[in-house]
């Protein structure tokens, strides 16, 4: 962050990394702009923000109507428990297990690139769903430029290689310098899971920066059964990813990415009731440990959020029915009836 900033300027930067919502994000980018100091210390900074602001009004504006169109949008909605990306470098199988996990349409061929724009798609487990989105291949040929926006809504990376393939010992490297190129990060550590990891740097001095938790697929287990692979290519490489060994052809070892992803990203399934009716057991609300009543509030309605008084609560960690305020923490199977 540049010195001798607005207290106004800290806030919006701060909102700019909490948001998710490309209309958030944007609002937060012209707070920035307006309030960010104007001299030669930050004339790259304002010009970051300015390309960033350029790219997000597009984004939101859609097709033209008439005249020359814009293209199609790379901005996919977050939907489900969390938003996972699939990255990998070319031939690695990212579409045949997107279309394996997610049932989806994605185009598969055994030829490169072979997936253009962002392909969104749901990961059933249990009784929620993880959107994963497959996205096009990252080689030192080619990256694509809208890569960076559509990343910013993320959750996490699911790293897809090839584990047959001895190019992946170069091909890992070169997508993890691609990405940190345009400030992207890849980590080894997520929320709910221990780590060695070394800590994030603090060079927040940069708001665009954005680390990511990544876990390590091996697909094409099939074609190298060797299940010490992955160990092995990890520390050939350097990394600490948690690792899972997969095959889509087989199917091998993808019914472990459901339950990964719940426990690492410690989501906490909430239902709902309205008072004096039966509880709502088929499509529970996804919050992450730590959230709160208020914060489930906000996932309902934000005119409920506004309006909400107190909570009754059934779970583990209370009696049936007791009473709560807005700051008691959820957990994961609670019930909740919110009065307003």
């Amino acid at each position: 962050m540049p010195t001798n900033v607005t207290p106004e300027y800290k806030k919006a930067e701060e909102a700019f990394r909490q948001a998710r919502e490309p209309k958030d994000r944007l609002e937060c980018l012209k707070v920035m702009l307006r309030t960010i100091p104007k001299h030669k210390g930050t004339e790259h900074l304002q010009s970051d923000i300015k390309t960033r602001i350029k790219q997000l009004t597009e984004e939101l504006a859609g097709p033209k109507k008439g005249g020359r169109a814009r293209g199609p949008s790379h901005v996919v909605r977050r939907e489900g428990a969390a938003q996972l990306c699939m990255i990998g470098p070319p031939n690695a199988g990212k579409s045949s297990l997107h279309v394996r996990l997610t049932g989806s349409r994605s185009d598969i061929g055994p030829y490169p690139y072979t997936t253009h724009l962002p392909v969104p798609g749901m990961l059933p487990f249990e009784d929620i769903h993880f959107q994963l989105v497959d996205l096009p291949p990252v080689s030192g040929e080619f990256m694509e430029p809208w890569l960076v926006n559509t990343l910013q809504h993320a959750d996490g990376i699911l790293l897809i290689i090839d584990v047959a393939d001895p190019e992946c010992l170069e091909q890992v490297p070169t997508v993890l310098e691609r990405l940190a190129e345009k400030k992207i990060y890849l980590r080894s550590s997520w929320p709910g899971l221990e780590s060695d990891a070394p800590a994030i740097p603090e060079d927040h001095d940069d708001p665009f920066r954005l680390d990511l938790p990544t876990l390590l697929i091996a697909n094409k287990s099939d074609l190298d059964p060797d299940p010490d692979e992955v160990k092995v290519l990890e520390e050939l490489l350097g990394l600490r990813f948690p690792a899972l060994t997969v095959s889509a052809q087989t199917g091998a070892g993808l019914d472990e990415i459901g339950p990964f992803l719940f426990r690492a990203l410690e989501v906490v399934r909430v239902y709902t009731k309205s008072p004096g009716k039966p509880a709502d057991t088929d499509r529970p609300f996804t919050a992450r440990r730590g959230n709160t009543v208020l914060d489930v509030a906000k996932l309902v309605h934000k005119d409920i959020a506004r309006d909400l008084k107190f909570a009754r609560m059934w779970g583990d960690d209370v009696y049936d029915g007791q009473q709560v305020g807005h700051d008691h923490l959820v957990a994961d199977g609670d019930l909740v009836e919110l009065h307003v």
